[in-house]
């Protein structure tokens, strides 16, 4: 896969984001399948939200994942602005508060947005960090090959500019285990754009699912379930 690769969704793979509470029924007629996935022990997990979303758009994934047996934790900074430099600190704080006093790594599940902060804090603190999960999360470009792109250079942000400092940062590189979930019906990041060509102990999934459908899909539920589980 080269650079010219990379662009945003096209307009009709974003509008098939409309087809999203289709998922809700894949997961419910998913249900006994769910039940027979391997468990954890009160390992810690914490959940980072999208852009523009909060803990409630991940409340049944971490009810799935506490049923399974996980202590989860969403964010609890409610809704994620998309400011990057600053809640990359507090994030970090949180798990430093939560968990570096037990002594205890944190795995972290990433949706959109949130996956590049979990890249983020993985980068700077592999020591309190178990693994990554991202689901639909830019691992290069930033916004630029999103379908919010516009919308970022309409309020005059510089999409070069802003993949070039992402690069400068990809230069040291992320010690931990990463799984990159991604999904080629994905309408809001371009699938491409997920794939992370630098850290060779990546592991990318692909699902079929929308972007918006991410948190909910019964695939990527199977998928947290088993990374969870090999990884402690």
């Amino acid at each position: 896969m080269t650079a010219s690769d990379l662009k945003p969704p096209s307009f009709i793979t974003t509008a098939k984001e409309l087809l999203t509470p289709f998922e809700f029924a894949r997961l419910i007629a998913a249900t006994p399948a769910l039940t027979r996935q391997a468990r954890g022990n009160g390992e810690p997990v914490m959940v980072l939200p999208g852009l523009g979303t909060s803990d409630i758009s991940t409340l049944i994934m971490r009810k799935y994942l506490a049923w399974l047996g996980y202590d989860v934790r969403g964010w609890g900074l409610g809704r994620n602005t998309g400011d990057v430099g600053n809640l990359l600190p507090q994030v970090t704080e949180q798990i430093r508060s939560h968990y570096a006093p037990t002594n205890t790594k944190v795995s972290i599940i990433g949706w959109s947005l949130g996956g590049v902060l979990a890249r983020e804090i993985a980068r700077d603190s592999p020591e309190l960090i178990q693994q990554i999960i991202t689901l639909g999360s830019p691992a290069v470009g930033g916004p630029k090959y999103t379908s919010f792109a516009r919308l970022y250079t309409a309020r005059g942000a510089n999409l070069d500019s802003i993949e070039a400092r992402i690069e400068e940062r990809e230069r040291r590189p992320i010690s931990v285990p990463i799984t990159a979930v991604y999904s080629k019906q994905d309408g809001i990041v371009g699938w491409q754009a997920s794939i992370d060509r630098l850290n060779l102990q990546a592991e990318h999934i692909e699902v079929k699912a929308t972007h918006l459908g991410l948190g909910v899909s019964p695939e990527v539920f199977k998928v947290l379930a088993k990374k969870l589980a090999q990884t402690f």
